[in-house]
């Protein structure tokens, strides 16, 4: 497997920036944070000449683009935005094909006011996502929802219930097993459960502070926390093992939400656990 990250915690440096420090710690993917705007590919302003500069950007330092990330909410309640939004996201789509990469990862959306998340999947995820995944087959890309859980892929109900109603099999997850652990849900299990589904992952751990649960219960905040991984519950190398089982062969993109750790340091030292297993 290959080890990336996210870059989205490196703000404002460039994409050429970035793509040094990779070379220079052993990482061989980036999960480019992109769309309009963006610091590190603006989807808006990518040119063809751009595109073939960041390949050859790429090509020389033996790093590879392993998804463009644009993480909004394409449900948004407002239509007009809503529409704005939905066009950009064909933006990231059309720029991921003149790179040539094959996964866009995105957010599921946020539940409709007025309905909960199930709700929102049954009426409102089909009209907006059936078409984009249509579209992103059509330039040879995949679509896949990181499973945050304020969004409407809180659990695997939620998640087989939009397969279910959008089947088409270019949409799929960013599997996150940290949003998983938090919620006592078996990452392990569902792994082997959605195994077709699993297009990219997020290697992110979280911290149980057994302490604080035991004061304060799982209804009260502050006893669980994002991190490197490595410093929390997961164990990475039976759940590498498991993708693995599955035949998972992708990368294993750092999502770095640790505090503990500055953006370089926490990419490094996720790097150097992970690479034990991967």
């Amino acid at each position: 497997m290959e080890i990336g990250f996210l870059t989205a915690p490196f703000g404002d440096r460039s994409l050429e920036q970035i793509v040094a420090f990779a070379r220079d710690h052993d990482f061989q993917a980036l999960e480019v944070a992109a769309g309009p705007g963006s610091k590190h590919l603006d989807t808006e302003a990518l040119t063809p000449k751009r595109a073939d500069e960041v390949k050859s950007l790429l090509a020389d330092s033996g790093i590879r683009i392993s998804s463009l990330a644009w993480y909004v909410n394409l449900l948004d309640p407002d239509a007009g935005k809503r529409a704005q939004l939905v066009r950009a996201m064909e933006g990231v789509i059309e720029a991921a094909a003149m790179l040539g990469v094959g996964v866009v990862c995105a957010m599921a959306g946020m539940p409709m006011p007025g309905k909960d998340r199930m709700r929102t999947i049954e009426e409102d995820f089909p009209g907006v996502f059936g078409p984009l995944v249509k579209k992103a087959g059509q330039k040879g890309a995949k679509i896949a929802f990181e499973n945050w859980t304020a969004t409407n892929f809180q659990n695997l109900a939620h998640w087989e219930r939009a397969f279910e109603l959008v089947p088409d099999a270019n949409l799929g997850l960013n599997f996150d097993p940290s949003h998983l652990v938090w919620q006592s849900i078996d990452y392990l299990e569902a792994v082997e459960r959605f195994r077709d589904r699993i297009f990219h992952t997020h290697a992110k751990d979280t911290e149980i502070k057994q302490h604080v649960l035991r004061w304060v219960g799982n209804q009260s905040p502050g006893w669980w926390r994002y991190c490197i991984p490595g410093y929390g519950e997961i164990n990475w190398g039976v759940y590498i093992a498991r993708l693995r089982g599955v035949g998972y062969d992708g990368v294993l993109s750092i999502e770095h939400e640790d505090g503990a750790f500055g953006v370089e340091e926490g990419f490094i030292k996720g790097q150097r656990h992970l690479a034990r297993y991967a």
